[in-house]
């Protein structure tokens, strides 16, 4: 038994003797993940609520972060190997003037340098160069596996870990309030400048990297202090739920979930199926491919927003190729596509046959 599940909780979450909480439908719940927690803690609290062990997420946060975090349960589970893929959204607070271990606030403080001359102006251009497709170091105590081992496990046993570099895409980095952090007075040394921060990132961009990086550029140093995911995808915090507010939901009442056909309208480009194609799909078949909508005069797949239910993000935040949600006549998702040659194959089939 992991050891979250042995985690005290209050009588008026403890399911009456001999009941067991009724099994949710197949959906995703967007949970706006509270600081202190590890991912697998909220997944390990989650199937107690949900009814059902078939219960995943997509997309790691550290403890120290909070915001979005998608959570499949049931055949929802199946969704989140495309969902952790979408582009991010967070905010963050950068450090400058001050190294740690990790690249982030909890990590050992290695290196102090006095930040205060830095100003606005002055983050412009390493902004500038940390913005689009970048070539970026993973922190070295991420986890990333080298030689099968996580990077952070080898790090924690006294290894020097030294990461590739890999391509990322950072497609937004917004710098925003700039200020003086403290005087020297308390934990926080004097010259300390702290940079309010939104990233809008590929999957597996580090912002503590940015974090570290921008430092860097400026000969200051700098580190992540505060972390927010507000959209994954199409998820974003309009839609989520605190903790707290999931652990409340009634005993005898299946937890309420985003839909399945919801669920990828919020993400994923969406192909409005006839019934003889939701037919050939539901059997493992290829249908032909939609034209390619570059084309002059050709048609493209039908869309829809999603958005009252997924916080009104727009469903074109997969990686661009990506797969496609096919809905069937009757609202039904049947599958995920994805082009090959003049045909679209099903690459997952969500109401066989």
């Amino acid at each position: 038994m992991n050891p979250t599940d042995d985690a005290p909780r209050t009588a008026r979450q403890r399911p009456a003797p001999g009941l067991r909480r009724p099994t949710a439908p197949d959906g995703l719940v967007v949970v706006d993940k509270p600081a202190g927690m590890t991912s697998h803690d909220v997944v390990a609290r989650m199937r107690r609520i949900a009814g059902t062990r078939k219960v995943g997420h997509a997309g790691t946060l550290d403890p120290m972060a909070t915001g979005v975090l998608v959570v499949g349960v049931g055949r929802a589970t199946r969704l989140l190997t495309y969902v952790v893929g979408a582009d991010k959204e967070y905010r963050a607070t950068v450090r400058l003037g001050v190294r740690t271990t990790t690249d982030d606030a909890e990590g050992e403080v290695v290196a102090v340098v006095d930040a205060s001359a830095v100003t606005r102006d002055d983050l412009s251009a390493p902004v500038v160069a940390l913005t689009g497709r970048i070539e970026q170091v993973p922190s070295s105590v991420s986890a990333i596996k080298v030689d099968g081992q996580r990077a952070y496990a080898r790090v924690r046993a006294g290894e020097d870990v030294a990461l590739a570099a890999r391509p990322v895409t950072v497609s937004r980095f917004d710098v925003h309030e700039v200020r003086r952090a403290g005087e020297g007075d308390g934990p926080v040394p004097a010259g300390v400048v702290d940079v309010d921060v939104t990233v809008v990132c590929s999957s597996g961009t580090y912002v503590r990297a940015l974090a570290r990086d921008l430092g860097a550029a400026l000969g200051v140093g700098g580190h992540l202090t505060a972390l927010r995911r507000t959209r994954v995808g199409g998820y974003d915090l309009a839609g989520a739920r605190t903790l707290d507010e999931l652990l409340a939901w009634p005993e005898d009442v299946p937890l309420e979930v985003l839909p399945l056909a919801d669920a990828a309208r919020a993400t994923f480009p969406v192909r409005e199926l006839t019934a003889q194609e939701a037919a050939a799909l539901s059997y493992g078949k290829r249908i032909a491919a939609d034209p390619d909508p570059d084309e002059p005069g050709a048609a493209t797949a039908g869309t829809s927003t999603g958005g009252a239910a997924a916080g009104g993000a727009a469903p074109d935040r997969v990686a661009a190729g990506g797969p496609v949600a096919a809905i069937s006549p009757d609202g039904t998702l049947v599958a995920l596509l994805e082009r090959r040659g003049e045909h679209a194959a099903p690459v997952l089939v969500f109401a066989p046959a």
